[in-house]
């Protein structure tokens, strides 16, 4: 006769499975997530022409968590364009310009806004966008002035340490000096396929495009330098 009572005491108790972890929401990431796909939405379709559920559908991300984090689509937009220029703001800081001579300086501070637009082709598209909107959600951002007023300190401070050094001209505004550096870029990028097929030249290869790095640096250090007898 087995002893049932024996078997059963040795045999472990039944026990309910552990309930699976609950899976954390990473919210930075799918901010970020949401960020990146607004901004190919806005650039590629306009303010107008965007739709929330297609960012939502290319961020992988439910529409709801989208207005979670950042409102309406108006907000979205806005956030979008904070965080384009926050983006080169951070790569000109980086360039740790202060550390080179007034010529290098800048030298890489033109290198760094072609090779800018010229890695981040939305950016200008973004930026013609808003033009569009006479820059109306752009005038409502409280921090963009804060973010500009450093470069434009930093390209005086250059345009001062060449003029001590006999090497850049005094008379000249950082202002107008950034927005001819920007403009090099910009053009050439916004209007690359439009100026292959006037010039017959394809302004999107290697050689062309360092050709017009070089070009773009040239004429601003050929426009800053020191004229004889001044």
């Amino acid at each position: 006769m087995s002893d049932t009572s024996s078997t059963a005491a040795a045999e472990p108790p039944h026990s309910k499975p552990e309930p699976a972890p609950k899976r954390t929401r990473n919210s930075a990431k799918t901010k970020a997530s949401i960020l990146s796909a607004a901004r190919v939405e806005f650039a590629d379709r306009g303010f107008e022409g965007a739709r929330v559920d297609a960012i939502a559908e290319r961020a992988g991300a439910n529409k709801r968590l989208l207005y979670h984090y950042f409102g309406n689509k108006e907000d979205l937009y806005r956030a979008v364009l904070l965080d384009a220029y926050q983006e080169i703001r951070k790569g000109e800081r980086a360039l740790s310009l202060d550390q080179y001579d007034p010529t290098q300086a800048m030298d890489r501070l033109v290198r760094f806004t072609f090779r800018h637009f010229l890695a981040n082709p939305w950016f200008p598209r973004l930026l013609g966008t808003e033009n569009i909107e006479n820059a109306r959600f752009l005038k409502t951002l409280p921090d963009i002035k804060a973010l500009h007023s450093p470069l434009v300190g930093q390209i005086a401070e250059i345009i001062a340490r060449g003029s001590e050094a006999n090497t850049f001209r005094r008379d000249v505004d950082p202002v107008q000096l950034y927005i001819s550096v920007a403009a090099l870029g910009f053009f050439y990028v916004s209007n690359t396929a439009t100026l292959s097929v006037i010039f017959e030249r394809d302004l999107s290869s290697v050689a062309m495009v360092q050709e017009r790095e070089a070009h773009a640096v040239q004429m601003v250090l050929d426009y800053l330098k020191t004229k004889p007898g001044a």
